[in-house]
């Protein structure tokens, strides 16, 4: 995998060990089209893989990054990708090795950007945006952002956060949603 824009295009990201379903180099480069300049921005990677959408995130400018999974056979690639990201930008990635359920319930931080990339057996997405909807952890103007397989649907609006965008990726979806307060 490579990171596709930024200050660490081109950069190789290793994969970890165990079941992975890494983001398409073409959706990643879309979905970070889409939102456009990181500069100063937040942002939380959940449900995390190999930290490849965590580390595009800071390569194309983000300042707080933070990155959740719960599989420990990923940790030690996770790690290492992200240390060698830290020290070529300058930067701190939060790492939180947990589920991203309890991450949810127990992170007191707020975020512009959200993306949940849970594996596509998950049954639960539309719970996770109605958590996030229910708490502070989105910042006002914020995007939540998930990717899901194009067998299942997930409603225009989960509480205040309605779909403004939605990007098809061969089998993949990507939805973009955002509060309407």
């Amino acid at each position: 995998m490579r990171i596709t824009g930024g200050k660490l295009k081109g950069r190789t990201i290793k994969c970890p060990d165990g079941v992975i379903r890494p983001a398409m180099d073409r959706m990643r480069e879309s979905v970070f089209a889409i939102l456009g300049d990181l500069s100063g921005k937040s942002w939380l990677d959940l449900f995390s893989g190999s930290g490849t959408i965590a580390i595009e995130a800071a390569s194309r400018g983000a300042s707080q990054v933070q990155l959740c999974e719960k599989d420990k056979i990923k940790v030690k690639t996770i790690l290492e990708n992200v240390s060698i990201t830290e020290k070529e930008l300058g930067i701190k990635i939060g790492c939180h090795f947990m589920a991203v359920e309890l991450f949810l319930k127990r992170c007191k931080e707020n975020f512009d950007y959200i993306f949940f990339d849970p594996p596509f057996p998950y049954k639960f997405r539309k719970d996770l945006i109605k958590t996030v909807d229910s708490s502070s952890l989105l910042k006002d103007g914020g995007t939540v952002m998930i990717h899901y397989p194009d067998e299942d649907a997930l409603p225009d609006k989960i509480g205040n956060l309605c779909l403004v965008d939605k990007r098809i990726y061969g089998r993949s979806i990507v939805n973009f949603y955002r509060s309407e307060k």
